[in-house]
């Protein structure tokens, strides 16, 4: 972990609220996806996004690094990361986004962040800017959680027309 993520004064647990929020707010138009994939240019070349990918890859982000800041904390190793992550587009990336769809993930990103904030409650403060070696903080950590309304938005506002 070369970069380290951008922190700021907001109380972590808050800052992924309120991420959560803004995805689930930006979902909420994704009920008007029109079923073709949206090309995204990234670091990585070129990859496709739908809501359903966009769902998906937000909540591997999130559980990706809960797991490693629970692990961390309990002084357990971290699984490793095997995840396909955005290298490819599913079946299931290609069906409707429904409004059931997003009750479910609504549920499930309400829960998450429910978990972060618990888990980051049990860092005393003096412990929050505190690593081993080059890992990340606990605050590191839980702010480039964040990175996942990148996934968001990548499919971005469908309400908006497409250009």
């Amino acid at each position: 972990m070369d970069e380290r993520p951008k922190v700021d004064d907001r109380d972590p647990a808050d800052a992924i609220d309120q991420m959560v929020a803004d995805a689930l707010a930006m979902a909420e138009t994704w009920t008007a996806w029109d079923g073709r994939p949206i090309p995204v240019a990234t670091d990585y070349g070129e990859r496709l996004y739908t809501p359903h990918k966009a769902i998906r890859r937000f909540n591997d982000h999130m559980i990706d690094h809960l797991a490693q800041l629970q692990a961390e904390l309990i002084g357990q190793p971290t699984v490793a990361d095997t995840w396909q992550a955005s290298r490819f587009t599913s079946t299931a990336d290609m069906a409707p986004f429904t409004a059931e769809d997003l009750l479910e993930a609504r549920n499930r990103f309400e829960r998450l962040a429910g978990m972060w904030r618990a888990t980051l409650a049990t860092i005393p403060p003096d412990k929050m800017d505190v690593a081993k070696g080059r890992d990340y903080t606990p605050r590191e950590l839980a702010f480039h959680t964040l990175e996942s309304m990148d996934y968001a938005n990548h499919v971005g506002n469908l309400w908006k027309p497409r250009g």
